[in-house]
């Protein structure tokens, strides 16, 4: 698996550079801890995945969503960072997320999620037929999330679908050929922060040119491994617990995490008004 502090090694002339979508100047990007997120609303968001995905040139474009996790790691680790810049486009996940740009005077627009953000691409019938595929979590579960996918996405064609347990250098390159193999329009990487966006940023152009998206643990929901939190707890802000209480082993990163990013977000904000002007 990648790890974060191996990134630093596969900075070498022989890594491709990777042509950004930028998207228009109308949709406002604000810094949280250092990385740019773009905040629109999520029919705009969806507006801007359909066009990367119609801006078809042969190289590979990245999307991820940064929640407050994420965003710790970012703020810990400048290469991971330094990755999450180097994206086509970045939204912002969750309530910390919403909170860091308060503390700036910034009131996001959308709480734009893969997790919601994906199924409403699928199920709207594309102007032509695209494919997806899915890469990520164990061969069981990943082929129960594309049996799933397949029964709930007719419009769409299910591509593939491949493990995320890349161990070795063989398993990678088959994964990687496998994908090109399939031509997707569509790439969902569900490894979860770090490693699915390192991966992407590795050999997106690798791939074909499909739109890669990092979904984090989507393909749990589809598998039926986990099932998310009430829509009245999501709309308070608090999915995070829902997570919490199936998956314990996550403790350290919610009850921990959450008020670490917290600070470093209220840092981040007086440092962006002393250097304003506003402190």
């Amino acid at each position: 698996m990648i790890s974060p502090n191996t990134l630093q090694a596969d900075r070498s002339p022989k890594t491709p550079t990777v042509a950004r979508f930028d998207p228009p100047e109308a949709d406002r990007i604000l810094s949280v801890l250092g990385v740019r997120v773009t905040d629109v609303r999520m029919d705009r968001a969806l507006d801007i995945v359909r066009r990367m995905m119609d801006h078809d040139d042969g190289r590979g474009r990245g999307v991820y969503f940064v929640n407050a996790h994420a965003l710790n790691v970012a703020a810990e680790n400048r290469d991971y960072a330094d990755v999450l810049n180097a994206a086509d486009c970045v939204f912002g996940d969750g309530t910390g997320v919403r909170l860091a740009a308060r503390m700036q005077g910034i009131r996001l627009s959308d709480n734009v999620n893969g997790t919601d953000l994906v199924p409403a691409l699928l199920s709207k019938a594309p102007g032509r037929r695209r494919g997806y595929f899915l890469l990520g979590t164990d061969e069981e579960s990943i082929g129960r999330a594309a049996a799933h996918a397949a029964r709930a996405f007719p419009a769409w064609t299910l591509a593939g679908f491949h493990h995320g347990y890349l161990t070795t250098p063989e398993r990678n390159a088959r994964a990687v050929e496998c994908i090109r193999r399939a031509r997707p329009d569509l790439l969902l990487v569900g490894m979860g922060n770090p490693l699915q966006e390192l991966w992407i940023h590795r050999h997106r152009d690798q791939l074909g040119g499909p739109v890669c998206l990092g979904v984090g643990g989507l393909f749990q929901y589809w598998a039926g491994t986990i099932r998310r939190a009430p829509h009245w707890l999501r709309g308070r802000g608090f999915e995070w617990l829902g997570i919490l209480f199936q998956q314990p082993a996550k403790a350290r990163r919610y009850l921990i995490g959450n008020p670490v990013f917290l600070a470093r977000a209220s840092r981040d904000a007086w440092r962006l008004r002393r250097r304003s002007g506003y402190a």
